[in-house]
């Protein structure tokens, strides 16, 4: 469990490929304070601490994980924001996220606002009653607020510090971000999806 509050930058400094796998080293300021079989949010997924050398520490993410993420586009020299999961007698500043991300959307637009930033973000159509005007979302793992909500896109706010902070700085137009929608959203389309079943 995380509360999409990014704790740090990481930096991809290897990947690598075993059978449908990819094995990724990442160096961060927060690599040395992990251990083996933590939970760690990499852009909003949850992958396991495998390893820990100096200030890198390696996850893998397996073929599911690959193909409904954006972990299989990173490269080498990418930022990636990273999130430990949620100790209980912490605040939970951000939202409930799980780090099980739900679809990727595309960044449709970038602009400055004199001080803060509006990114825009197109997905499919299937997640519309997952989103609602002013309602929580979780891009790239960061828990965000939506707005100029569609039925395929809404766009967000992003003031100074989670700019200087996370890999937000980086996105531009065309770049393929994680979404994981608020938790309780899909517990009601779900229970509405099922109407009467348990009456």
């Amino acid at each position: 469990m995380f509360t999409g509050i990014i704790e740090s930058p990481g930096s991809i400094i290897s990947i690598a490929s075993k059978g449908t796998n990819k094995i990724f080293w990442v160096a961060s300021a927060l690599s040395p304070e992990l251990k083996p079989d933590q939970s760690v949010a990499h852009n909003g997924v949850c992958l396991t601490v495998e390893e820990i050398s100096d200030k890198t520490h390696r996850v893998t993410a397996v073929q599911e994980t690959l193909q409904k993420t954006n972990m299989n586009d990173l490269q080498v020299g990418d930022s990636v924001n990273l999130e430990r999961c949620l100790r209980p007698d912490s605040r939970l500043d951000g939202h409930i996220v799980q780090g099980h991300v739900d679809t990727t959307a595309i960044c449709t637009a970038k602009e400055e606002l004199n001080g803060s930033w509006k990114c825009s973000f197109h997905f499919p159509e299937k997640f519309a009653p997952l989103i609602i005007e002013k309602g929580s979302v979780c891009v790239n793992g960061i828990s965000l607020t939506a707005f100029d909500v569609t039925e395929n896109s809404f766009a967000v706010a992003i003031i100074p510090y989670t700019f200087e902070h996370t890999n937000m700085q980086q996105i531009k137009k065309g770049d393929k971000v994680n979404i994981e929608f608020d938790m309780v959203g899909k517990y009601v389309v779900r229970g509405m999806e099922l109407g009467n079943l348990f009456k």
